[in-house]
């Protein structure tokens, strides 16, 4: 059973999430680890805990990869570590501990033996980490979308206390709004932290309608979102399944008038469903322009969007209990 059915089968992803995360890992490549903790599914820590369980195999904590003496370095040479994807992170007597991308592959683990004459531990550890480790101990260059998920990764595990702060003024200021432009307003002035271009669709019908938007224009812009086939939009999906879509904005029929919009074809963007008992009322559409990955944090987006359904909700509610 490969990876992703596993995390569908403990019930850590959905099947709809690993179909997001698959047809992101045939665009943009990588493994499907680092593809489901790009998307906001799971963390890189929860992601490495359930590999190391179903490997069997320990788990190379990220602090064990930070400040690596030279020595244990140069156990394994430049060429043999790029190879596998593999860090010697600490010496024990006649053994040598690594951090391997492929902790099973036994034929990686010999060679590894043979080259630096001790009995070598494979751990696991995710595909960001032994990247970064590459380039921090061997100047082997990663690609701007790796370094753009560790830096968000880092980022975060950086600001969680700002983050909370941040987001009870976000939860006072959804509750104190009066009318939708207000939550428009804040939805938007607080996505644009997280991306350059943001926008606000509202569903109407069978089409979306440009709202408000911070980098880019939308207003009086009209697009047919639930149009069939290879004439889709990039809201048909999101609409229809009612998920999030992360991934490049296709050239197709259904999307020519809004790539008019983007002067291009965004290779990394994120819509988002705001939705009211299960309903899609409008999208919040991110990126971060053509030629850029998009390094924002998913899950603080969601949860902006989950707020500004809620205070949608809440505006319904007092106007039905003024009309009575």
């Amino acid at each position: 059973m490969k990876l992703g059915e596993v995390l569908v089968k403990e019930g850590l992803i959905t099947k709809e999430h690993l179909r997001l995360a698959l047809e992101r890992q045939v665009i943009f490549g990588g493994r499907i680890g680092t593809n489901i903790v790009e998307l906001g599914i799971l963390t890189e820590d929860e992601f490495t805990k359930f590999l190391s369980r179903h490997l069997k195999i320990p788990i190379a904590e990220p602090s064990q990869l930070v400040n690596i003496d030279e020595e244990t370095i140069s156990a394994i040479n430049k060429e043999m570590a790029e190879k596998y994807k593999a860090i010697p992170f600490k010496k024990d007597k006649n053994r040598l501990h690594m951090a391997m991308l492929d902790p099973k592959d036994m034929k990686a683990v010999d060679d590894f033996r043979f080259v630096s004459g001790y009995d070598v531990i494979p751990y696991a550890a995710s595909e960001l980490r032994i990247l970064y480790a590459l380039e921090k101990y061997y100047g082997i260059r990663r690609d701007l979308r790796y370094i753009s998920i560790f830096d968000r990764i880092e980022e975060e595990k950086q600001v969680v206390v700002t983050d909370s702060e941040e987001l009870k003024k976000m939860k006072q200021a959804f509750a104190n709004v009066t009318e939708k432009e207000e939550i428009a307003g804040i939805l938007i002035s607080e996505a644009q932290k997280a991306a350059k271009r943001v926008a606000l669709f509202i569903v109407k019908g069978n089409g979306v309608s440009g709202w408000k938007a911070k980098g880019l224009t939308v207003e009086g812009v009209e697009i047919n979102a639930l149009s069939s086939g290879g004439d889709a939009s990039i809201f048909n999906d999101v609409l229809v399944k009612k998920a999030y879509y992360r991934g490049p904005v296709l050239r197709s029929p259904g999307n020519k008038e809004f790539i008019k919009i983007l002067s291009g074809t965004p290779q990394d963007s994120l819509t988002i469903p705001i939705s009211i008992r299960e309903r899609a009322v409008a999208l919040l559409y991110a990126d971060n322009g053509v030629d850029s990955v998009l390094d924002a944090n998913v899950n603080y987006l969601n949860t902006l969007v989950s707020m500004a359904s809620m205070a949608f909700e809440i505006l319904i509610l007092r106007k039905k209990i003024m009309d009575m």
